[in-house]
C-alpha cells in the first residue's frame, strides 16, 4: 500500500487508477482495435462487453468496452486499500452532498471486490473499489511494444477550476503542476493520487468529455516501437513522438476508431510528495509541450481532437 499524506481534510484514501470504461456503437471494430492494434489482452469477454487487460498490470482490466447506441465515457475507476476505506469514502461523499449512484456493495465485475459509484461535479461516473482479486500478469519483455498498464486519464471540463476543487476536496487529490499561457490562462491541471506525477488531469474544454487515456510502455525503445507500429499500420496519429515537461513523460497520441484519443507514454515522473512544489508552465514555450522538439507543433487539430465529442453519459450512470 502507498503511504497516503494527511492534511486538515483527512487521509487520502485513493491509492491508484484502476481502469477506464468506454461505451461504443461499433463494438466489434473497437474490440479489434484495442486488442490486435493497441495491444491489450481480451481477459474476459461476453456478449457486447469486453474487459481488456494490460499485460504487465495486476489489475483485472485496464479498459472495458461496452456495446451501446451512443458513444460515452462509462466511468473511471480508482482503487483504495480496503473495504473500510470504501465505506469511509462513501460516508464522506454522502455527508458532503455528492450524489452517490449506489451504496457500497460487492462488485459483479471480473475480480469481484467491494465498491460504489458516484457522480463528480461534471456528472461523470467515478467508481471506488477495494479487494479486487489480483490478475496473474507478467513482465513485459525487452522490445515488446504492448502496454504495461494504464498510466493516467485526462478529462475535459467547461469549468475546470470547479472540477479541480472537487477532486482536491472530496478525493484529496494533490496538484502536481499546471499548464498556462499568457493568452489563454490556465488550461490543464495535473492531479496525483500517489507519487506518480499524475493519475488524472483536468483540461479546459468546451464540454464534458474524455480528453485521453494513456498507457505506460516498458521503456523508451518499446514506446517508440509501439508508436511506429501504429503509424505504419495507418492509425491516425494526432501528436508526437515527443516528451512533455510537466511529468517529464514521452507522448504519442492516436485516435481509436470512435475518435477517442489514446496515448503511448513512458517514464512518467515519480515525485517526493513531501518536498514537491507545483509549477505553472507556460505552454506557449515549445519546450514545455515537447522537450525533444520531435513532435509536430501543438495546433488546432490537436486541440480539436482532444476535445472529443460531448459526453452523452453526464449524470447518467452506465447500466453495467
Amino acid at each position: 500500500m502507498i503511504n497516503a499524506p494527511t492534511d486538515e481534510l483527512g487521509r487520502r484514501l485513493v491509492t491508484h487508477l484502476r481502469h477506464v470504461d468506454l461505451a461504443v456503437p461499433d463494438y466489434d471494430k473497437q474490440l479489434e482495435f484495442y486488442t490486435t492494434m493497441w495491444g491489450l489482452d481480451p481477459e474476459t469477454t461476453d456478449e457486447g462487453i469486453a474487459f481488456l487487460a494490460a499485460a504487465g498490470s495486476p489489475e483485472q482490466y485496464s479498459v472495458r468496452l461496452r456495446k451501446a447506441d451512443e458513444k460515452r465515457l462509462d466511468l473511471i475507476s480508482f482503487g483504495v486499500a480496503c473495504a473500510e476505506d470504501v465505506d469511509e469514502m462513501a460516508e464522506r461523499l454522502g455527508r458532503d452532498g455528492v450524489q452517490l449512484v449506489g451504496e457500497p456493495d460487492k462488485l459483479q465485475t471480473p475480480g469481484g471486490g467491494y465498491g460504489f459509484r458516484f457522480f463528480d461535479v461534471d456528472g461523470r461516473t467515478i467508481e471506488i473499489s477495494s479487494d479486487v482479486a489480483v490478475r496473474q500478469h507478467r513482465k513485459v519483455e525487452e522490445g515488446e511494444s504492448v502496454p504495461v498498464k494504464l498510466s493516467h486519464v485526462v478529462v475535459n471540463s467547461p469549468n475546470p477550476e470547479a472540477t479541480v476543487a472537487f477532486y482536491e476536496k472530496h478525493l484529496r487529490f494533490a496538484l502536481s503542476d499546471t499548464l498556462s499561457s499568457p493568452h489563454m490562462g490556465e488550461v490543464m491541471w495535473f492531479m496525483r493520487t500517489n507519487p506518480q506525477h499524475h493519475s488524472m488531469a483536468i483540461a479546459r474544454g468546451p464540454h464534458v468529455a474524455l480528453h485521453h487515456a494513456s498507457f505506460e510502455m516498458r521503456g523508451i525503445d518499446e514506446y517508440m516501437r509501439g508508436s511506429g507500429r501504429l503509424m505504419r499500420a495507418g492509425v491516425q496519429k494526432i501528436w508526437g513522438p515527443g516528451r512533455h515537461m510537466a511529468g517529464n513523460n514521452t507522448f504519442t497520441y492516436f485516435l481509436d476508431p470512435h475518435g477517442n484519443t489514446l496515448e503511448y507514454t513512458t517514464e512518467l515522473e515519480l515525485l517526493d510528495e513531501d518536498t514537491w512544489h507545483p509549477h505553472v508552465y507556460d505552454f506557449s514555450n515549445p519546450e514545455v509541450t515537447d522537450q525533444w522538439g520531435t513532435a509536430n507543433p501543438m495546433n488546432e487539430l490537436v486541440a480539436r481532437e482532444s476535445f472529443n465529442d460531448p459526453d452523452r453519459g453526464v449524470f447518467v450512470a452506465p447500466p453495467v
